[in-house]
C-alpha cells in the first residue's frame, strides 16, 4: 500500500512537472530524419574556434559559431552550427570534451542533417588512439542494445576533421552522433519527461527490467533513474501510466573499459568489469522474459560488435570474451537465481 501511494504521488509530481513545462506545439509537421538509417560512417569537418570551444567548461557555457561540412567528393555541403561543450565527467576530464550541435532547422533539408535540431557528439577525449578505441567500443554497446529493443537512442560514427579556425590546427578522429531525445520521443510515439523526483518502481516495469539486465551485460553501473543520471525519461502517449527510462553514455560500463573509469564506491566492487545486478525485484512472468530477449539476441550482439570499422581485433575480442560470461550466466539456472533474483534489489514496502 505504502508503494501504491508513493508511486501515485511521484506520478502526480510528475504530471505536474509536465504541466508546468508543457511542450511546445508544433507549427509545422517536421521533416522525416534518415541520419541514423544508415550504418556507414560519415565524413564530417568542423570548423570553429575550437581553443575557445575546450576552454569553455564553467557553469555558464555558451554557445561558439561554427561551420560543418559533410560528405565526400562530389557530394558535399556545409550548414552554420552552434557548437557548445556537454557532459560531466567528461567535460572535467577529457581534454577534447564532448559536444553538443545546435543545426539551423531552416537550412538541413536535403542535407544528411534534415530533421534534425539539436545532436549529441561523443568525442575521443584524449589524443591518444587508445580513447579513440574506448569510442568505438562505445558505440558498439549502443549498437547492442539496438539490437535488442528499438526504444533506444540510435547512433551513427562519423569520421571528424576538426579545424581550429583561429590556429589552423587540425585533428581527424572517430565520433558518435547520438540521436536527440525529441527525436526518439517522436519514433517511439512519447513525450520527454523532466521530473527529477521519478524513481525505478514507477517505471513500467518490463523495460525496466530489460534496461537493467542490459546494464549487468555490459557491466555498467554508472546510471540512475533519480536524478536521470545516463537516463531519460519518457511518457507513452497513447496511454499516461508506461513511463519508461532509456540509458546512455557507456563510458564507464566494463564492456568498454575506459582508462579513467572506476566503479561507485557504495558497490564495493573493485573495478568496473565486475557485474553487478542493480534492477528491482520483478516475478518471473517479468525476469524471464526480459532474459529470453537476450538469449534470442546473442547472435545480433555479437555481429554489432563485429561489424564496428576499424575497431582492433583484441578489442572485439575482448568484448565478444567479456559478453560470453554473461551468456554463461543466463545458461545456468543457479548462478541466474543468485544474480538476479537473490542479487536484485527488493522493491520498497
Amino acid at each position: 500500500m505504502i508503494l501504491l501511494l508513493y508511486c501515485c504521488a511521484v506520478l502526480g509530481a510528475a504530471g505536474g512537472a509536465q504541466a508546468q513545462n508543457p511542450a511546445p506545439k508544433a507549427t509545422h509537421t517536421p521533416l522525416p530524419s534518415h541520419l541514423f538509417d544508415e550504418s556507414t560512417p560519415l565524413t564530417l569537418r568542423i570548423e570553429a574556434d575550437l581553443h575557445a570551444l575546450k576552454g569553455d567548461r564553467g557553469t555558464q557555457r555558451k554557445e561558439h559559431p561554427g561551420v560543418l561540412r559533410f560528405g565526400a567528393g562530389a557530394d558535399t555541403g556545409s550548414v552554420p552550427v552552434q557548437l557548445r561543450t556537454r557532459g560531466i565527467y567528461r567535460l572535467k576530464t577529457c581534454s577534447f570534451p564532448p559536444i553538443r550541435l545546435d543545426l539551423p532547422s531552416h537550412k538541413v533539408k536535403d542535407t544528411p542533417f534534415q530533421g534534425e535540431d539539436r545532436l549529441k557528439l561523443v568525442t575521443h577525449c584524449q589524443g591518444d588512439r587508445l580513447y579513440e578505441h574506448n569510442l568505438l567500443k562505445e558505440y558498439a554497446v549502443y549498437r547492442v542494445f539496438n539490437a535488442v529493443t528499438d526504444t533506444s537512442f540510435r547512433v551513427r560514427l562519423a569520421h571528424v576533421t576538426y579545424v581550429d579556425s583561429a590556429r589552423h590546427d587540425t585533428v581527424t578522429r572517430y565520433g558518435i552522433l547520438v540521436e536527440s531525445d525529441v527525436a526518439l520521443a517522436r519514433r517511439i510515439a512519447s513525450d520527454p519527461l523532466n521530473a527529477d523526483n521519478l524513481y525505478d518502481p514507477v517505471m513500467e516495469p518490463s523495460y525496466m527490467t530489460l534496461v537493467a539486465v542490459y546494464q549487468y551485460l555490459i557491466g555498467n553501473n554508472d546510471w540512475s533513474v533519480w536524478k536521470r543520471h545516463n537516463i531519460a525519461i519518457f511518457q507513452r502517449k497513447e496511454d499516461p501510466r508506461p513511463v519508461i527510462a532509456v540509458p546512455y553514455d557507456y563510458d564507464f560500463s566494463g564492456a568498454v573499459n575506459a582508462p579513467y573509469a572506476v566503479p561507485p564506491p557504495q558497490l564495493n566492487i573493485q573495478s568496473v568489469r565486475q557485474r553487478v545486478y542493480r534492477g528491482f525485484c520483478q516475478p518471473d512472468s517479468i525476469l524471464q522474459p526480459a532474459l529470453a530477449r537476450f538469449r534470442a539476441a546473442k547472435d545480433s550482439i555479437y555481429a554489432a560488435v563485429r561489424a564496428v570499422p576499424d575497431l582492433p581485433p583484441n578489442d572485439v575480442k575482448d568484448m565478444l570474451g567479456y559478453f560470453d560470461q554473461f551468456y554463461q550466466v543466463l545458461g545456468n539456472p543457479g548462478t541466474v537465481n543468485r544474480e538476479f533474483v537473490r542479487g536484485c534489489r527488493p522493491m520498497p514496502k
